[in-house]
């Protein structure tokens, strides 16, 4: 009987052990960091792995370290020409400082959002709508700029915004294409004006050449008849002029005379 209660007292100590361990103890992941309070006052970080919390003198948040991802819904702005238009993106960013991301702010992911959202609308206030069209990717940066200036004192590190869509009015975006292909036919105009004067500054030199060089018009005459022969369904009409008849008629004449 005494093995038994000995065996019954060992197995309910153990007992004890695990349900101890399983109320002291908290597991931190890898992506994770744990901060830690002893009687209400912050008293380190806790690093990934089985960390011991007693109950009701201490406690202990987890605070995912991974990047995320917010949102920025649709904004309203109006461009610096006066034009409306809705812009949303989204920001890209990481707790560099968990410590921070708990004691200076109380929602991060929530104070993320709205200066996100407030610096997009700031910055593409102060801009034209063709710079907002074309130059994307350099207001994405100076919103990048901004709000990690703003929050990093939350111990928030911004690693990149992105503008997703910028939508604009639908009688604006007929303007606009209106004006795109304008802008093309004005170009298909120049091109063609281009070669055109191309084309006579070369045919002018060669005429030139052709006429400062003895021999170089009847040979440039001779190659035009030879392709003109070399098809027979064509028909050569010679343009002879009247003063080279009359000479060959008067030669004619005087040598019937004799």
């Amino acid at each position: 009987m005494l093995n038994i209660f000995t065996f019954w007292g060992l197995g309910s100590y153990l007992l004890g052990i695990i349900i101890l361990l399983v109320i002291f103890i908290r597991q931190i992941n890898q992506y994770e960091r744990g901060v830690m309070f002893t009687l209400g006052k912050f008293t380190g970080i806790k690093e990934p792995g089985w960390r011991i919390v007693i109950p009701i003198f201490q406690s202990m948040k987890k605070m995912d370290i991974r990047t995320k991802a917010v949102d920025v819904p649709d904004q309203e702005v109006i461009t610096k020409d006066n034009i409306p238009a809705r812009i949303n993106a989204v920001v890209y960013y990481k707790i560099k400082d968990a410590a921070k991301a708990v004691l200076a702010v109380e929602d991060y992911y929530y104070a993320v959002s709205q200066v996100a959202q407030t610096t997009m609308r700031n910055s593409v206030g102060e801009r034209s709508l063709d710079d907002i069209l074309q130059k994307r990717a350099e207001i994405a940066d100076q919103i990048k700029l901004r709000v990690d200036q703003l929050t990093d004192p939350w111990g928030i590190d911004i690693e990149s915004v992105e503008l997703k869509d910028v939508v604009i009015p639908e009688d604006l975006k007929r303007t606009i294409s209106k004006e795109a292909e304008a802008e093309r036919e004005k170009r298909a105009v120049i091109i063609k004006a281009d070669g055109d004067r191309i084309a006579a500054t070369n045919l002018a030199l060669a005429a030139k050449t052709l006429s400062e060089t003895p021999g170089a018009m009847h040979l440039r005459t001779l190659q035009a008849i030879n392709d003109l022969s070399s098809d027979q369904s064509n028909t050569t009409i010679w343009m002879i002029p009247t003063e080279v008849l009359e000479a060959v008629k008067g030669y004619s004449n005087f040598v019937n005379k004799k």
